[in-house]
């Protein structure tokens, strides 16, 4: 199950365009082999005086501004780069879709393996 946190750089949002960043993370997921059932997600808002980023950073072709997100995926090891890159893609044209600039979209994959996972219950899922 991937945990989904996106963290926006300028609050407060409304709740629609929150609910539609997410709905875009979870179909790409979906779309890349994810259960559709396998949803966690959260969103975290940051004031302006939160956020200390380059501009640019690391290779951003357009200037970060406060519509910059970062979207973290923490999820089981063994996805291909294939599949990153697809999922990626699919993303993207999904945030462009909402009117979200995908240069001004941080995306960041973390692997973890499953007897890192307790889900609920102290149970220790497949270890």
């Amino acid at each position: 199950m991937p945990l989904v946190t996106v963290t926006l750089y300028r609050k407060p949002r409304p709740a629609g365009f929150k609910t539609a960043v997410l709905d875009a993370v979870h179909a790409a997921l979906v779309a890349s082999g994810v259960p559709e059932a396998d949803r966690f997600q959260r969103v975290l808002e940051l004031d302006a005086q939160d956020l200390r980023i380059d501009a640019r950073y690391p290779d951003a072709q357009v200037a970060r501004d406060d519509d910059t997100m970062l979207v973290e995926v923490l999820w089981s090891v063994g996805r291909s780069v294939r599949v990153k890159r697809a999922l990626l893609a699919d993303l993207m044209r999904r945030l462009r879709e909402l009117g979200i600039e995908p240069e001004k979209v941080m995306v960041c994959f973390k692997e973890t393996q499953w007897e890192n996972w307790s889900f609920a219950g102290g149970r220790l899922l497949h270890a």
